[in-house]
């Protein structure tokens, strides 16, 4: 074994020494990200290698199955009922509506089907009305994902004994920078939802937004929080701010690309095991910076015409793309023909995934 080989297993064994003794500092987080970048990739290509097959990606299909209308502030979020963005609430989708979408999902090689609410919080009613869906869905042979907001620990258990497998709920941002971007609710409460979920024995689905203004520091520290949980999320969605005409945040200056990869890095080199997921933002990335969060060890994506109702890459170029970069989906081939988008109608693209931007 030659020396790069064997510093390239020291830092594997590292990343996985440091994961399981949180917690990850700020400081050695940021470390990281200030490598130089082929020195960073390399050591988050190492760790990718160590834990997953290097040419699959995860594909996963988002509904937003009630949009808009949501009380919170959040200043990248356009289904916010107090921003003028031309979005419009609707309620909860038909179940045979869900279903239909579910299953183009599936024949198109998604394997995760996630569905988002506009709420800030459901009521009980909510939830049975979500837990027939996820019972449907599952029964269709899909994982499930669920984001609707902040639960109550009775409704996280009873979304868990309806079959969901993932709960989404995003911490956005560093602690310290939360309060510049949200002020409806606390840091705190987005930890209690998480803690439920967690008792109620599903899987975490937890991630953040950057380029909304944060510097790197701040980066790292949405880094450090999500690798400190404990246990961290089996899934990490990373979002790129989508800048939506009437939202806080319509005019912020674009994030430097390279930024977004490095972000991308450390999140898998403190975050050996969990999916690390492109989320919002992959249609403005391109194929070369997408190929260089690949390269990173992302390895999921949100798949589909639509990702809620914001635009995302066509499905026929991320099959290109797929067949360019010789990568193949989770569990199954690349399809010959991808079907017609799965979201809805909505014309006006919303920013982030997962419901309501704030969930």
């Amino acid at each position: 074994m030659g020396s790069t080989e064997v510093q390239a297993m020291a830092a594997v064994q590292q990343a996985e020494q440091q994961a399981k003794a949180a917690p990850w500092t700020v400081a050695a987080v940021e470390a990281l990200m200030a490598l130089p970048l082929p020195e960073l990739m390399h050591r988050a290509q190492t760790v990718h290698r160590a834990h997953f097959d290097p040419l699959e990606v995860e594909f996963a299909t988002l509904l937003s199955v009630k949009t808009g209308g949501c009380p919170e502030d959040c200043s990248y979020c356009p289904q916010a009922a107090r921003y003028d963005t031309g979005v419009e609430a609707t309620k909860l989708m038909d179940p045979a509506d869900v279903l239909a979408a579910a299953r183009a999902a599936k024949q198109a090689g998604a394997t995760r089907f996630c569905m988002g609410a506009a709420w800030r919080a459901p009521k009980d009613r909510d939830i049975e009305k979500v837990s027939e869906l996820v019972r449907g869905v599952k029964a269709l042979g899909l994982e499930t994902c669920g984001t609707l907001g902040m639960l109550e620990e009775g409704q996280a258990q009873a979304l868990a004994d309806a079959g969901l497998d993932y709960y989404n709920h995003n911490l956005d941002t560093a602690p310290e920078f939360y309060g510049q971007i949200i002020t409806t609710r606390e840091y705190q409460d987005r930890l209690d939802t998480l803690g439920h979920v967690r008792s109620a024995g599903m899987k975490v689905c937890c991630g953040g937004i950057v380029g909304m203004g944060e510097g790197r520091r701040q980066r790292a520290a949405l880094i450090a929080q999500l690798a400190n949980l404990n246990p961290y999320p089996e899934s990490v969605p990373i979002n790129h701010l989508v800048k939506v005409e009437g939202t806080p945040l319509a005019d912020q200056p674009d994030l430097d690309p390279m930024e977004f990869v490095r972000t991308i890095a450390v999140a898998r080199i403190t975050m050996p095991t969990a999916r690390v997921r492109l989320s919002a933002g992959r249609r403005e990335m391109g194929e070369a910076v997408q190929t260089l969060c690949f390269l990173a060890g992302a390895n999921s994506i949100f798949y589909g015409d639509k990702l809620l109702t914001t635009d995302n890459p066509e499905s026929m170029d991320d099959v290109a793309l797929m067949n360019k970069l010789g990568m193949h989906p989770r569990g199954g081939q690349l399809p010959e023909v991808a079907p017609a988008a799965t979201g809805t109608s909505c014309a006006k693209p919303i920013a982030t995934p997962g419901g309501c931007g704030c969930n």
